[in-house]
């Protein structure tokens, strides 16, 4: 059972809206549609490719319908039904064409009336309202959904302004919700010019592996509406146990579920067969043997791991990415990146905008550190990285933020240096204070914060941490702690924390933020208490990994006008009359977006 806390706020309800759902037809079902012209064929080629059945009703049949429903006819896609009215008295048409239809046909789920339309030409016959009322009545009587063209009150239904991207599953809508069907279209021309060249085979590749991790009759599992985030924790796996069917469909859905969030565009669109074998094993990387012993060299995919070698002996680089704009790479990475690389064994972490910057012909492989494989996942990166170096090739293991900032660069120059290697480290920007500058909250400020600290949510091989206790002048920064929110909460909050805090508990009035996808244009910033955020998370929906977590008064320092006097003697008697202020009497507030563009300043 819930208990509601007394202070909680959620999300306002704003009316109007729409419900938006996508139909997908079942066997045997059918749209009415009750016109002859343009507008008529396009509900019917929109009904046809959701694969419901087609039938046309108008005055005349066939004779009085445009080319394209005729055409339609003639190839047997749809059904036209005469209803014997005359086209001149569409009036006269009344409800009893419509009712007989109905009763005859019950198998028909929606119906559309597009002689209706306003602006028509000059030979269109506009129905009048009083017919389309009377036609209403009849769908209503019967619970058959209809919309009539142009009479938005008469609609049980809209349609909004669509895009399906050819050949694949992916379809964008938008709607205006009856504000404006041309600006609406607009934006949706806008918005398809955006969408990413590989998001519909994209797409289109994630529904085969979908279908292949659920194979050979294994138990139904999804990956999608049931857990706000794809990192929820997980044991390791027990790599020498042999895994249940259940177990073995949950993790391969989970990792399904993890190279959505992760995997850029265009390696999800080239996804072959093989690759989609290769993404749910559970042994190796799945690179081919030949491939391996270099028989063959491949430059034609970003998912093999042979390239021509470059010298009798590679190099290995250790470089951060930063914390995910490609303009905050450094300037060694950068050209690492573009000129040196033969192989980039990269973090799942890495956005897609700076693997973009990666030359084609240079061979790209995304760890598999998925719930439950992050250590057999590293240790198949490594036993890579040694394999290409022996055949000649430049290595980069490319990290996210700064590879020394819990990046395990220490575990790969140890395990690189036993075989005779020595790996270059580069330094990157760290996400641990670009990161929450990106949201407007220094880690440090005079008055407000004397020093910070950075830790992380969790420690080797799953295990508890020990996070700090509270001070009032420090900054806490968690690294990888938002899937495990609701321990770190209870951890330096509880008075007994047994062990897994070193210090005093922390006020709950304590100001917090929960920054994901830094620097990105989709970073979302949500700020509340420690009282509040658990619910402020669960409230704003999905997660939207990578995550990060800012804790301490620092948070206030440069919000609005600001404030740096929290470090003032006396001030902590305030604290309550801070916190409503600067929360204007919410439990949290959301910032969504980030306009921020450091490349070619």
């Amino acid at each position: 059972m819930h208990h509601l806390n007394a202070h909680a706020t959620f999300s306002e309800v704003q009316r109007g809206a729409s419900l938006l759902l996508a139909f997908r037809a079942q066997a045997s079902r059918a749209v009415l549609i009750l016109g002859s012209d343009l507008l008529a064929a396009s509900r019917a080629f929109s009904a046809l490719e959701a694969e419901f059945d087609v039938i046309i009703m108008t005055p005349g049949g066939r004779a009085s319908v445009c080319e394209e429903l005729a055409w339609r006819t003639d190839r047997s896609e749809l059904t036209i039904i005469d209803s014997s009215a005359a086209p001149s008295h569409v009036d006269s048409h009344d409800a009893h064409a419509l009712a007989r239809c109905l009763d005859e046909h019950l198998s028909i789920s929606l119906v559309f009336v597009t002689n209706t339309v306003l602006g028509g030409g000059p030979t269109t016959t506009r129905r009048s309202r009083a017919s389309a009322e009377r036609l209403y009545g009849v769908c209503r009587a019967r619970r058959v959904p209809v919309n009539i063209t142009d009479m938005p009150d008469l609609c049980d239904f809209t349609l909004p302004s669509a895009h399906r991207v050819p050949g694949t599953p992916l379809q964008l809508a938008v709607t205006t919700n009856g504000q404006g069907c041309r600006i609406g279209a607009r934006i949706r021309r806008e918005l398809v010019a955006r969408i990413p060249r590989d998001a519909g085979a994209a797409v289109a590749r994630l529904g085969e592996l979908r279908r292949l991790a659920r194979a050979d009759g294994e138990a139904e599992a999804d990956d999608e509406g049931h857990a706000y985030t794809p990192n929820r924790p997980v044991p390791q796996r027990r790599v020498t146990e042999e895994e249940t069917d259940t177990e073995r469909s949950v993790r391969r859905m989970r990792w399904v579920a993890q190279i959505s969030e992760y995997w850029s565009y265009s390696h999800l669109a080239g996804l072959t067969k093989e690759g989609m074998e290769n993404v749910l094993s559970g042994n190796g990387l799945g690179v081919p043997p030949d491939a391996l012993a270099g028989s063959e060299p491949r430059t034609d995919s970003r998912h093999g791991l042979v390239v021509v070698p470059s010298s009798p002996r590679g190099r290995i680089f250790l470089v951060g990415s930063g914390p995910g704009h490609p303009g905050l790479l450094t300037v060694a990475t950068r050209d690492i990146l573009t000129k040196q690389a033969d192989l980039v064994l990269s973090d799942k972490l890495v956005p897609e905008a700076v693997l973009a910057i990666i030359p084609k012909q240079v061979e790209v492989q995304i760890a598999r550190k998925f719930p439950g494989n992050a250590e057999g996942a590293q240790q198949e990166m490594m036993e890579t990285a040694v394999d290409a170096v022996s055949r000649g090739l430049t290595v980069v293991r490319l990290k996210q933020g700064d590879p020394t900032v819990y990046g395990r660069v220490g575990e790969e120059i140890l395990y690189f240096r036993q075989r005779g290697l020595d790996a270059v480290v580069v330094p990157g920007v760290s996400s641990a204070l670009a990161g929450p500058l990106c949201a407007g909250i220094p880690v440090t400020q005079r008055g407000a914060a004397e020093s910070f600290i950075v830790c992380t949510g969790v420690g080797r091989q799953g295990q508890d941490v020990v996070l700090p206790g509270y001070e009032r002048a420090r900054t806490l920064v968690v690294l990888m702690g938002v899937a495990r929110i609701t321990q770190l909460l209870e951890t330096l909050q509880t008075l007994d924390p047994n062990g897994r805090r070193n210090g005093p508990p922390y006020p709950a009035h304590t100001p917090i933020a929960i920054i994901e996808r830094a620097s990105m244009a989709d970073q979302r910033v949500i700020t509340s208490t420690l009282a509040h955020v658990a619910s402020a998370l669960e409230s704003n929906g999905t997660q939207r990994p990578p995550g990060m977590i800012v804790v301490g008064w620092s948070i206030l320092s440069l919000w609005g006008s600001g404030d740096m006097t929290v470090l003032d003697n006396g001030a902590e008697q305030e604290d309550g009359t801070r916190v409503a202020r600067w929360m204007g009497g919410k439990s949290w507030r959301v910032v969504e977006g980030f306009d921020g563009d450091w490349e070619g300043m």
